[in-house]
């Protein structure tokens, strides 16, 4: 059987994650722009033309962050996996990432409020990485925006390890960070929003229904991605 079909692969599907995560993105990487714009001097924080480019910078730097870590997930998932031959290891790689995705999506309708928990894996590092974010605070120019960035990207969120699960599965380094990026990529309406969109989103996440569908959504793509032979489309890697 292949186990290498391109659902789990799907770039578009990593993005629509990263979309659907925003709701958690609101809470967190909200809070963190708000300290980037806070941290600019008034001529810039008040000017949203001289504003935006800080805050694109930013994301570029935390999108940068989010496809090195899907590199080295593509590189560990070799090792990971060596004992296995390459259809057993993918598979175990699939159930793994489908078990990531159930407790996510139960998290994010809040049935599973424990699932927090794992970002207390990435601490450790983030406990090494997280002063060199602070001395570039207050923010003097676009370049130390996107440092400021590419520090703030490795903040421990159990949403992004969902994603990295899910990038483990394409069985090659370059996809693996290609999906990181389309994951980025889909977090950047919540954390670069403003005026309409924000407040849509802020909406939103008050509405417990609303988060009830969204968790829904991520365990029906989890089945289907521990069980890819399901998937009524299956469309060829691009």
């Amino acid at each position: 059987m292949d186990y290498q079909l391109a659902f789990n692969t799907s770039y578009l599907f990593a993005f629509a994650m990263g979309l659907f995560s925003s709701l958690h993105c609101i809470g967190m990487c909200g809070s963190i722009i708000g300290t980037l714009t806070l941290s600019l001097s008034p001529e810039i924080r008040n000017d949203k033309g001289k504003l935006f480019p800080f805050v694109l910078n930013y994301n570029i730097g935390r999108i940068i962050s989010y496809m090195l870590a899907g590199a080295l997930v593509g590189v560990f998932q070799h090792f990971i996996t060596l004992p296995l031959s390459e259809a057993e290891g993918h598979r175990v790689l699939q159930l793994l990432s489908a078990v990531f995705m159930t407790s996510a999506g139960l998290y994010i309708a809040g049935w599973f409020p424990r699932f927090a928990y794992i970002e207390k894996a990435g601490s450790r590092l983030w406990k090494l990485i997280e002063p060199y974010g602070r001395k570039l605070i207050p923010v003097k120019n676009k370049r130390h925006a996107l440092l400021f960035g590419m520090v703030w990207g490795w903040l421990p969120c159990g949403l992004v390890y969902t994603s990295l699960a899910l990038a483990a599965t394409t069985g090659d380094v370059a996809r693996s960070s290609l999906t990181m990026m389309a994951f980025g990529l889909g977090t950047l309406p919540a954390v670069m929003g403003v005026g309409i969109m924000a407040e849509i989103l802020a909406k939103l996440s008050r509405m417990q229904r609303f988060k009830q569908v969204i968790g829904v959504m991520f365990i029906i793509v989890a089945i289907l991605a521990a069980f890819p032979w399901l998937y009524p489309m299956r469309l060829q890697h691009f």
